[in-house]
């Protein structure tokens, strides 16, 4: 299919978030701690699964479903999954546990480096504790390991069987600004990028991403907002797939088996979405999710553009 560079695109100022496969976009130990710390503030909810309220397990399933792996949905049926690590080989993603009600398994968390955890607590919602802090000290049970995470694609432990909170801060190393989204866009769609006046109050022409910005906003890909361009602001998937399909002109496909819990029909997303599943660009998440609202990785930014020049 050929790329339509210069047709208005959108009239959005937010751009470009990705969908992900499962073995294609396999986490790094900073993206787990990317994708947890995210829920940091979340308050606590008893059978919480979103990110308006997060019980324990609840929890570390999102946290690992964004990741493209599935975890079971209960703290004693997680703990049945993986392979027992001890305390002093604990790696960043490993699953921890804890007896806090005297009974046995009741409460878990997410391993994240330098003796912490990020898990969901009953009087502060997401948050991070000390292994070493006299309370879970006490009530450690042990670890799991459901997956591999390094710098290579995550390598899940176990086959398993089938499940706005603003983040605190975003690693720009592990997610997609806005500006970079420009820089890679530009480059892929082949566009003039000398002019660097971008009519955008917060893009100097001294800024290395000012040439793809001001191409793309008079291609009327960017529109900003209040005549502000936001290059440190994240992207999130949905409005990967309205950029992707306008840009590359991507056509609907006659045969699409794919279909995403997460996005409604009424969802503004939608027709995009299933155009690029059609089209596989997208073969979406695990549990049969897309994830519109979460943040793009550069991982993910990289292969959907290339996916998409690939048609």
């Amino acid at each position: 299919m050929k790329k339509r560079m210069l047709l208005p695109i959108f009239a959005t100022f937010m751009l470009l978030a990705a969908p992900i496969a499962q073995n294609v976009e396999a986490a790094t130990p900073n993206e787990v701690t990317a994708t947890a710390s995210k829920y940091i503030g979340t308050p606590y909810r008893y059978g919480g699964t979103t990110a308006s309220g997060f019980d324990c397990s609840g929890f570390t399933q999102k946290v690992f479903s964004e990741l493209g792996i599935s975890l079971t949905r209960t703290t004693s049926s997680q703990y049945a999954q993986g392979t027992s690590v001890s305390k002093s080989n604990l790696e960043v993603g490993d699953l921890v546990f804890f007896n806090t009600s005297g009974r046995g398994v009741s409460h878990v968390g997410i391993y994240v480096g330098n003796n912490s955890f990020t898990h969901a607590s009953s009087s502060k919602g997401i948050t991070t504790s000390k292994l070493s802090e006299s309370y879970w000290a006490t009530r450690y049970i042990g670890a799991k390991r459901i997956a591999e995470f390094t710098e290579a694609p995550a390598k899940v432990a176990e086959p398993v069987a089938k499940q706005e909170v603003k983040p605190a801060a975003i690693d720009f190393t592990v997610y997609a600004s806005r500006a970079e989204v420009a820089m890679q866009l530009a480059e892929a769609l082949g566009v003039d990028t000398t002019d660097k006046s971008a009519n955008f109050s917060d893009v100097k022409p001294t800024d290395k991403y000012a040439g793809a910005v001001a191409a793309l906003q008079d291609a009327k890909i960017f529109t900003g907002d209040a005549g502000k361009f936001n290059p440190n602001s994240p992207i999130t998937r949905a409005q990967i797939a309205k950029v992707l399909v306008e840009a590359f002109d991507l056509e609907v496909q006659a045969v699409n088996t794919l279909k995403f819990n997460d996005v409604a029909k009424s969802d503004w997303a939608n027709d995009y979405i299933t155009n690029l599943a059609s089209n596989k660009v997208t073969i979406g998440k695990a549990e049969g999710l897309y994830g519109p609202n979460d943040h793009v990785t550069l991982k993910q930014l990289k292969t959907f553009i290339e996916r998409a020049e690939n048609l």
